[in-house]
């Protein structure tokens, strides 16, 4: 008798919670809601808003500790939490360097006065460029922004840090002018130290902004606001 009563008392609940729950989870249903509960909501919208940039994460800035043009050491936690752009280049360079400080020197001014923003330049020819010839060229510029660093050190240290750490290649060669090459592009790392770029038209990341196009130069800028609202 008691186990009856049992199954009924059970029988009711089932039947109370298709009443008042069961039309509810069916409106939600209609409605493409039904994984959408208040905390689920709440993880959801908070993904979405850090997904909402559209940058890919393609790997961690290598640490590096080299000289700036002010004789003092720069290492990569100067630069944590602050979005910042790479280049590799050399103050004698009479090929792309000039375009690319150029196209630098407009990131430069879009961002300036920006304590979470800065801009790193690594000299290709550190035999040459000094510190105290880094610290010309940057007056030379007209570089304004306390936070965009001209580094120089020993050349292995920096060839091993644009070929292996950055992936943007650096070399000597004496049939070039100059006697140096190296890549035209920039590297954007976010306020974390993550390597982040946008994707191209079919949906694979283009992993570096090339620093001689303007196109390329609109669309860092574009991103480097992106990153400093994430």
């Amino acid at each position: 008798m008691m186990k009856n009563k049992s199954y009924i008392g059970v029988s009711l609940v089932i039947l109370v919670f298709g009443i008042i729950f069961i039309p509810k989870i069916i409106e939600r249903i209609k409605d493409g809601s039904v994984i959408q509960g208040d905390r689920i909501d709440g993880v959801s919208n908070h993904r979405s808003k850090s997904a909402n940039t559209g940058l890919v994460k393609i790997g961690p800035e290598p640490a590096f500790s080299l000289t700036n043009q002010d004789n003092k050491t720069i290492t990569k936690k100067d630069y944590a939490g602050k979005v910042h752009v790479v280049e590799f280049f050399f103050s004698t360079c009479p090929s792309i360097c000039p375009k690319m400080n150029q196209n630098m020197l407009v990131i430069e001014k879009e961002f300036l006065g920006n304590p979470n923003f800065g801009i790193i330049s690594i000299t290709i020819n550190p035999d040459t460029d000094t510190p105290q010839i880094l610290k010309d060229h940057a007056e030379a510029l007209g570089v304004a922004s306390s936070n965009w660093n001209f580094l120089t050190g020993k050349q292995d240290y920096i060839y091993d840090l644009a070929n292996k750490g950055f992936n943007l290649y650096a070399g000597q060669n004496s049939n070039v002018s100059g006697g140096f090459e190296h890549s035209g592009y920039f590297a954007l790392v976010d306020k974390e130290g993550n390597i982040r770029s946008r994707k191209d038209k079919n949906g694979n990341p283009i992993i570096y902004y090339n620093g001689l196009e303007k196109e390329d130069v609109k669309a860092i800028i574009k991103d480097i606001k992106k990153l400093l609202n994430e």
